[in-house]
């Protein structure tokens, strides 16, 4: 204990010599007293190392820091006294005193000091001494020690940016691969095993100083990982593009002194794990940092670094072209140095994360105008680079559902991110039209044999796409329909997949809507498509068989579409093929099942008024048809399913104006006993959402549903009354469903008023459409 007093104090002492002789034999003296102290407290004696925390040892060894940093940025040619400290903070307590001290900051400006000799423009690793990559190494070591389990110190190291001063000084030191570039004045001739063991050591050292850089970066993130978009500025960017670009080919040969495995092995790894930290930290900015998103999607146009690449565009030649490099071994290898397959997996990993964020920078809603450049100059490519790029990605590997690429992971990446392109409707169109005409490509990716993944970004591309109505006769046209009825999406074995399920249906949903040709697609059968393997069939039979609500209504909202654009179809003037086919398609809609669903989809719907005015419009065009009205009348009265009428949720799709019209209050009626007929949805919808004599109860104020819906409702019921529409051997159950309606359309249609109110019109309406 006494001893470690007197070099403590012995180090004060030259401390204060150091203004009248900074010679080298002075700092030899210091760093031989530096190391004695610090050997006698490597003896783990706490006792000792608190004791010397409260004397000006911390003091001291900033004022050695600052010495060597007198009249520079970076320490001048002596031993390095920061090692010292590493036994010193064995007691907690003195990390405190250290801070206090200014010790940690201190080493920060050191590691910054080095960090503004990095040249942006210089592609191979920073040249430095072995003295200072020792210096910085040690440094780096400090930090990580002084912060742990340290939240004041994490703090302070926080706010003097020390993560981004780590990426910055750390990957110019070890950049990946920059290994296999290393040249010296005796390239041509035989090196000694002294300068041998130097070079070695160096890039062990620059490897071992990346390894640390990257332990204090987590150590900083490690109390909140939100914290990392706090961490650093998009000036870390092309740090990242240079990592990437090490995993393109072409790659270059181990030089001669690194020949050996061992001496490769250890580089190797170091590479690696650069590559595993810059891909899990770029994929965690771009999700939670907007500012990164947007200087990505700018810098591809315009790239930070003058004269450089892209971060964005190394990551897309990452996805693309990236490899790990022949010298890693193959998975043939009997015995390979480095971890062949663990390697591959982690590195498809990699490229996963890439692939997530490039997906959600496209899906940035700033993005959007600058990643599809109309501006572009070069006419071979509209939408610009990074829209072409996506488009060969889906054109050049579109074979891969017949077994000839196996590149997947571009066709997610390309149809994700066109996805998020297309939500803006020129651009939708654009992708469909020509020159482009994207649309027969996607539908050749669409066979059963496709990976579930890549079928859900097509078919999540493909209901983008159909959204704008100057595309579904193009879909159409590339049988975009039939494609989707054979691909196995409807069928048992994908139920288990309710996104892509659902997103299947919307494509069908959209391209029916107002599109009487695509109707025809999906209903009638082919030579190649037998009647019961339609896409409608395969539609109405998923809704009957799902459990899942969203499923059951969607696929309804396709019937709605289909029955609104055949009925409403104008094929007079039309050949007679068209309309035979017309008959033929209204006459296979026409029956039990497809009444039963839109019942269904009133009676599961009484929070989503919208939803049933569809329903309801769906059966008052049905009920027209040639014994329609039966089948309407059944559906109403027929017992509801147990699904149907338990109040299940169903969120419907959001559209151009929001979620489908849903009144104030109605979303949070508690429904007490839920519908059993979907006539009792029509009556308590028809009241305003009252429960009255309905089946259905509920203590929540009448929520206001819009008028038109309580009109067709009154539409519906007179004209299921009227004479001749229902058969007359069904004239007790159209008196069940006059006698549970009448009372009310009484009550309604007393309401008058001037200007006659729609309501009281239609109630009075279906009263004397009952008795004409």
């Amino acid at each position: 204990m006494a001893s470690s007093l007197q070099n403590a104090s012995k180090l004060g002492d030259l401390l204060a010599l150091l203004p009248l002789n900074t010679n080298q034999e002075q700092w030899d003296v210091i760093e031989s007293t530096a190391q004695t102290l610090a050997n006698e407290l490597r003896e783990k004696n706490v006792e000792q190392q608190s004791a010397l925390g409260h004397t000006f040892l911390p003091q001291t060894l900033t004022s050695l820091l600052k010495g060597a940093t007198e009249s520079r940025a970076i320490p001048i040619e002596v031993p390095d006294p920061a090692h010292t400290i590493d036994p010193l903070i064995g007691a907690d307590q003195n990390r405190g005193a250290l801070l206090e001290a200014g010790f940690p900051q201190k080493v920060v400006e050191i590691l910054e000091g080095y960090s503004d000799l990095v040249d942006p423009q210089l592609h191979i690793a920073l040249p430095l001494s072995l003295q200072d990559l020792r210096i910085i190494k040690t440094s780096i070591g400090v930090l990580i020690n002084l912060c742990i389990r340290h939240a004041d110190v994490k703090n302070t190291l926080v706010t003097l940016d020390a993560a981004e001063i780590m990426l910055e000084l750390s990957i110019p030191i070890y950049p990946p691969g920059s290994w296999l570039h290393e040249k010296s004045d005796t390239e041509t001739t035989e090196l000694s095993e002294i300068e041998q063991a130097e070079i070695t050591e160096a890039w062990d050292t620059r490897a071992g100083l990346a390894s640390w850089a990257w332990i204090l970066i987590y150590e900083l993130r490690d109390e909140d990982p939100k914290i990392t978009p706090q961490l650093f500025t998009p000036d870390v960017l092309p740090l990242f593009a240079r990592v990437f670009n090490h995993f393109v080919p072409p790659f270059p040969s181990p030089p001669p002194r690194f020949s050996s495995p061992s001496s490769q092995k250890t580089l190797i790894q170091a590479d690696f794990q650069v590559l595993e930290e810059v891909c899990a930290l770029l994929e965690a900015l771009v999700m939670d940092d907007e500012e990164v998103r947007l200087a990505l999607v700018t810098d591809f146009k315009t790239p930070l670094q003058s004269g450089g690449a892209s971060c964005l565009s190394e990551m897309l030649n990452f996805i693309e072209h990236g490899t790990l490099p022949p010298y890693y071994g193959s998975s043939s290898d009997e015995a390979p140095d480095v971890d062949y397959s663990a390697k591959a997996t982690s590195f498809a990993r990699c490229k996963a994360a890439i692939v997530k964020a490039v997906v959600e920078v496209a899906g940035e809603d700033k993005s959007m105008e600058i990643l599809w450049d109309d501006t572009s100059e070069d006419k071979e490519k509209p939408g610009g680079e990074f829209v072409d790029r996506m488009v060969q990605w889906i054109r050049t590997h579109k074979t891969l559902a017949m077994g000839e690429s196996n590149r997947d992971d571009l066709i997610i990446c390309a149809t994700l991110c066109l996805a998020n392109l297309v939500r803006k409707e020129s651009h939708s169109i654009a992708i469909a039209h020509p020159p482009i005409s994207l649309a027969p490509d996607l539908a050749e990716l669409l066979e059963p044999s496709t990976d579930f993944k890549v079928q859900h970004g097509i078919i999540g591309f493909l209901k983008h796409l159909a959204q704008a109505a100057p595309n579904r006769a193009i879909l159409g046209k590339a049988r975009v329909l039939q494609k989707l009825a054979v691909s196995g999406v409807w069928d048992t074995g994908a139920d288990s997949i309710e996104t892509s399920q659902v997103s299947s249906i919307g494509v069908a949903k959209h391209m029916c809507n107002g599109n009487v040709k695509n109707a025809f697609k999906l209903i009638l059968p082919s030579s190649s498509t037998p009647p019961d393997k339609t896409a409608f069939k395969k539609i109405l039979a998923l809704v009957q068989r799902s459990d899942a609500v969203a499923v059951k209504s969607e696929g309804t909202r396709v019937l709605v579409n289909v029955i609104k654009s055949l009925w409403s179809a104008d094929l007079s003037s039309a050949d007679e093929t068209s309309k035979e086919r017309k008959k033929a398609a209204m006459d296979i809609v026409a029956n039990p099942a497809s009444a039963a669903a839109l019942a269904q989809l009133i009676g599961r719907s009484r929070k989503y008024p919208l939803l049933i005015n569809e329903g309801v419009v769906a059966l008052s065009l049905l009920s027209a048809h040639t014994g329609g009205g039966v089948l309407v009348l059944d559906s109403l009265l027929n017992p509801l399913p147990t699904e149907a009428h338990q109040g299940r949720p169903f969120h419907p799709p959001t559209s151009a104006g929001g979620l489908l019209g849903t009144p104030a209050g109605f979303e949070d009626s508690p429904v007490v006993q839920g519908p059993r007929r979907a006539l009792d949805t029509l009556l308590y919808v028809l009241r305003g959402g009252s429960s009255g004599s309905s089946s259905i109860t509920t203590s929540a104020p009448a929520p206001v549903v819009p008028v038109e819906i309580r009109a067709n409702i009154c539409g519906l019921l007179g004209h299921l009354g009227r004479k001749g529409v229902v058969s007359a051997d069904r004239a007790r159950d159209i008196e069940v469903m006059k006698s549970a309606s009448k009372d009310l359309l009484e009550k309604l249609s007393a309401d008058a008023g001037e200007p006659p109110k729609p309501i009281p019109v239609a109630a009075r309406k279906a009263l004397n459409g009952w008795n004409a």
